[in-house]
């Protein structure tokens, strides 16, 4: 398990529990879904993955590093995280510095550092955008930007907060592919949503947290295929179950039932 996180428990400034308890492992190589309503605790735990919370009580390991203060600067090189926003990220006058901004804190060699950068804006399609102030991009553009910044560090573990929100439908078919083939080359990613639609089609684990707690969690398919994980989660069912959940086979995308559906109904 690449982190192990043992009785996790934190209150916030006002005295609301934000997590209680928690005990998770989390497996390598596998897309893991924080899932649950607002204020569950989602965003809170994540930020315990990098360190930028720190535990109050219970422990957090990643990479066998306990996260603490000694382990900061190596565990953030390996950790990488994406903000829900990425204006929280994003500050440089120019993209080209806001992705070297890592590179310069781990005093990187300057022509490795341009050959990084460049890879990555390759690899993300921005090398037109490389001279221009991240306020002046897209949201997705921005997104791919904040992205740059984290892989040029080359992390084994990606941290993602609501990584899909407000993007349009191209954009967010390729950064799920992105990040698919990310996990092919042994990458681990863990993200938060309340989107029981994209879980349900594309996270291998799944973690449901209510109240700060975990309710349920463990292979995606296993969770997510029993209507009482709804019921106590207040969730909605994802729309393909629904649909499909008196089915024989159970398709986890449109296209899967597109091809269920024309072998089913063939005259």
């Amino acid at each position: 398990m690449v982190i192990k996180i043992r009785d996790l428990s934190f209150t916030y400034p006002n005295n609301r529990r934000g997590l209680i308890n928690l005990s998770l492992d989390i497996e390598s190589g596998k897309k893991t879904a924080i899932l649950g309503v607002n204020g569950s605790g989602k965003s809170t735990l994540l930020y315990h993955l990098n360190g930028m919370t720190l535990s109050q009580t219970g422990s957090v390991e990643v990479l066998n590093m306990e996260v603490k203060e000694k382990n900061l600067r190596r565990i953030r090189q390996e950790v990488g995280f994406l903000f829900d926003y990425p204006d929280h990220q994003l500050f440089s006058t120019t993209v080209y510095r806001d992705i070297k901004f890592g590179l310069d804190n781990y005093k990187y060699p300057e022509k490795k550092k341009d050959e990084r950068i460049r890879k990555a804006a390759r690899d993300l399609r921005i090398e037109e955008l490389l001279d221009y102030p991240p306020y002046q991009l897209s949201l997705g553009q921005k997104k791919k930007v904040a992205i740059a910044g984290l892989m040029v560090l080359e992390p084994s573990i990606i941290i993602c907060d609501e990584p899909f929100s407000g993007l349009d439908g191209h954009t967010l078919l390729y950064f799920k592919e992105l990040l698919n083939n990310w996990v092919k080359e042994g990458k681990t990613i863990v993200f938060s949503t309340h989107d029981v639609d994209l879980t349900y089609e594309w996270a291998d684990n799944v973690v449901i947290l209510r109240e700060g707690k975990i309710l349920k969690s463990g292979v995606a398919s296993e969770v997510l295929t029993k209507d009482e994980t709804y019921l106590e989660a207040g969730l909605v069912k994802p729309m393909l179950y629904d649909l499909f959940q008196d089915s024989e086979y159970k398709p986890k995308n449109i296209k899967e039932a597109k091809e269920y559906l024309s072998k089913k109904f063939v005259y």
